[in-house]
């Protein structure tokens, strides 16, 4: 499962509500169930570990036979017949056609089956917010999106409250039921910059007091579990993305502000307080001397501070994500920018972590993202990286959905996916 140390949890409570337990480190509950369950103490732990490792096993290749789930997972094939039989009865697993082969009988390939589970993911954004319905196999069923100029708690609550029941409407009431929670990615100290968010000053002081998780919490009948934004991002990319490809690489969204994650072995790996892979705040080098934070360079709330400065309007960037053909010279500057600044980071986070991958994604249309990656590896070029391992620079595959996506995902690591280092002792 995902190293996710920097998330709290709750759990469903009395009449279904939900009660937050802030501070839970996810990462050492689910160690510690693993380690219990591999060391097989009971045979209820070895059952579920066992499904747990064929499910993922299935994730990740798309569908397997019996045959082929033994021989990955050194279980017995009578061992993975029981499990595949337990599955496919809890509505998890479906039957594909049968693959004829040049002997013996066909084999029947199992693949999870999408009304087998939900989640919904929350995306607190500083320009908007997002609430997704994801199915078992990383679909995404249904988004309802709300543009504001800055979150304010009460507005964002009242989003929630409307925004969920918009999401489940097309679900039948057995479709509700396999609902497995709700995860939300968020900046961590919302109040913080105020300035550059052209915030008031009381909306953003009063999410000081708001415990956001706990606020969801009440408004819904499933565990809530609260993760920064970035990190979330990270971990979407690390599910469905290219990052799937990669044991180590570094994450770089670029949002209102940019932010970050890292990945090692397979993890996210988020540090003693949940704020490693806090790239936003990597420091970086400026053209006269001295240096900045990585977020006043790579960040868009560069790119709307200098639009509004040319008397133009600033919200084009967010109400068309798909096309910022009209943005013009100053986007082609901004890139120019960021992306020196983005070069700069990557070789000081890879002098560190020797990371496989650089991974640059975000909130832009895909022609941006595509030319701010080049731009990257342009920049690259430039600076003397002797001594440090090469690395590669590619787009992220997913976009501005990652933040939201990575929330919904938080459901589904907690219920139904083993270990990565599982994953890559197939053997040969």
């Amino acid at each position: 499962m995902l190293a996710l140390s920097g998330c709290r949890t709750g759990l469903p409570g009395k009449g279904g509500a939900a009660q937050v337990a802030s501070g839970t480190d996810i990462s050492a509950v689910e160690r510690a169930q693993g380690k219990a369950l591999s060391r097989g103490t009971t045979q209820t732990g070895v059952r579920l570990y066992n499904e747990r490792l064929a499910l993922s096993l299935i994730r990740q290749h798309g569908s397997l036979p019996k045959a082929e789930i033994a021989r990955l997972t050194g279980l017995s094939a009578q061992t993975v017949s029981v499990i595949v039989r337990q599955l496919e009865a809890d509505g998890l697993l479906v039957r594909l056609k049968p693959q004829r082969g040049k002997v013996g009988q066909p084999l029947v390939p199992f693949a999870l089956d999408p009304d087998g589970a939900y989640s919904i993911g929350l995306k607190v954004g500083r320009r908007s917010g997002d609430l997704m319905l994801m199915d078992l196999t990383g679909a995404v069923r249904r988004t309802v999106h709300r543009p504001y100029r800055f979150p304010a708690p009460r507005e964002l609550l009242a989003f929630v409250r409307s925004g969920l029941d918009q999401l489940v409407a097309d679900l039948k009431p057995k479709q509700r039921q396999r609902i497995l929670g709700l995860g939300i990615a968020a900046p961590f100290e919302l109040w913080n910059w105020e300035e550059e968010v052209h915030a008031p000053h009381e909306v953003m002081a009063a999410w000081r007091g708001v415990d956001l998780a706990a606020e969801i919490a009440r408004l819904c009948d499933w565990p809530v579990t609260l993760c920064n934004d970035a990190s979330a991002a990270c971990a979407a990319e690390l599910l469905f993305g290219k990052g799937r490809d990669y044991r180590d690489f570094a994450y770089f969204y670029i949002g209102f502000f940019v932010g970050g994650g890292i990945v090692i072995d397979g993890h996210l790996h988020q540090g003693r307080t949940g704020n490693a892979g806090a790239l936003g705040s990597f420091p970086v080098p400026t053209p006269g001397g001295g240096g900045q934070q990585l977020l006043r360079t790579a960040s868009f709330y560069v790119l709307e501070q200098e639009l509004a400065r040319q008397g133009r309007d600033p919200d084009m960037l967010w109400r068309n994500a798909d096309d910022w053909s009209g943005v013009g010279p100053a986007l082609d500057r901004w890139i120019e920018t960021a992306a020196t600044g983005l070069a700069q980071a990557s070789a000081g986070v890879a002098a560190v972590t020797e990371p496989a991958a650089m991974v640059i994604d975000g909130s832009m249309p895909p022609d941006v993202r595509a030319r701010l990656a080049a731009a990257v590896r342009a920049a690259l070029a430039k600076i003397n990286l002797q001594g440090i391992t090469p690395f590669n620079v590619y787009e992220g595959a997913i976009g501005a959905d990652a933040r939201a996506m990575g929330a919904a995902s938080l459901p589904l690591f907690a219920n139904f996916i083993i270990d990565r280092d599982v994953l890559f002792k197939e053997t040969q």
